[in-house]
């Protein structure tokens, strides 16, 4: 399995308005690997992935920083080579399937759309790969349904669709934004299983976004944990599960209910709220709701730094302390 980075974001900040939204985000990904973004909702990690898709929000732009796909940069890129990448080279399953779908047209017509516009076959072909693809997603009597509209099917069955059109191309890298949402327990875990193999199978790069740190566990090869528009931890999920840097990283641990050892009369919160990208603190985002914050935490905005472990990165005054102690 190769460790070349197939895509990498570099350094990414981004606003909307007079509003920085992203401040510094980095992290990369190889073939075949998995990346899972955390972090509660608000830090950032959906607009990061429209930022690689290229599909930012009227008013958002990106101030500094990289997005590289497999050597290419894409930021400044025209919509035309940008479209010529989306859906291609890199893919994205959004939250809502049902939403993500078009409503007048049925399946089959958007899962051939998503194969013929990069032409990658021919309209010939594409019914027949169309129908290939229903199958390897494990959606049953697969030609019936290239007949039907998405709102004749299941929330469940219209995620296996949104994949396989996602997939149809074979991109490089697949983006997964919360892919389970309004999904009831047992298909979420199909969804998911059906995420895992199919990176498995075509050693595609995939960029998980979630807070369900469950899902982490089981599924990811690396974490990178968001707060406030940054990533303030990176690295392996064995370590960062096992050694937890960043006091949101240990907060968030915390926070979930374990079956083993001593069961915990309540479960702990994080105190406060999240921040306003309107109104950021300074120094550390983080600060005003950590019990480990010092006054350098109030006043200096940490940076990413190594820990024992190479790839494991936190952003944390407190952890440096720690480290150099």
């Amino acid at each position: 399995m190769s460790t070349n980075p197939l895509i990498q974001v570099d350094a990414l900040s981004l606003s909307i308005g007079d509003v920085d939204i992203l401040c510094d985000v980095s992290f990369q990904v190889a073939a075949g690997q998995t990346l899972a973004i955390v972090g509660e909702s608000g830090c950032g990690k959906s607009i990061t992935a429209l930022a690689m898709m290229g599909l930012l929000p009227e008013g958002a732009q990106i101030t500094s920083g990289s997005i590289a796909l497999d050597g290419r940069e894409l930021v400044g890129l025209a919509e035309q080579e940008m479209q010529d990448i989306r859906g291609n080279k890199i893919s994205m399953i959004f939250q809502e399937p049902v939403l993500a779908l078009d409503p007048l047209m049925n399946v089959g017509d958007q899962i051939i759309e998503a194969l013929t516009a990069h032409g990658l076959t021919s309209a010939r072909d594409a019914t027949k790969e169309a129908l290939a693809l229903l199958e390897r997603v494990g959606i049953p009597e697969a030609r019936q349904r290239l007949q039907q509209y998405p709102f004749e099917l299941s929330g469940g069955m219209c995620q296996r669709i949104m994949i396989a059109t996602a997939l149809a191309c074979r991109p490089g890298v697949l983006i997964a934004d919360e892919p389970t949402t309004a999904l009831d327990v047992t298909i979420q875990a199909q969804i998911l299983r059906l995420i895992a193999a199919l990176g498995r199978e075509l050693q595609t790069a995939i960029i998980l976004i979630t807070h369900d740190l469950g899902v982490v566990a089981d599924m990811a090869d690396h974490v990178a944990v968001m707060y406030g528009g940054s990533v303030v931890e990176t690295g392996g999920v064995h370590d960062i599960f096992a050694s937890p840097g960043h006091p949101y990283t240990q907060a968030l641990l915390r926070s979930i209910p374990r079956l083993d050892g001593v069961p915990k009369a309540e479960l702990e919160v994080i105190s406060g709220m999240v921040p306003d990208a309107r109104h950021w603190p300074a120094g550390c985002r983080f600060h005003p709701r950590c019990a480990k914050a010092m006054e350098r935490c109030k006043l200096e905005k940490p940076l990413l730094l190594a820990q024992k472990k190479p790839d494991h990165f936190v952003a944390c005054w407190w952890a440096e302390k720690g480290a150099n102690a």
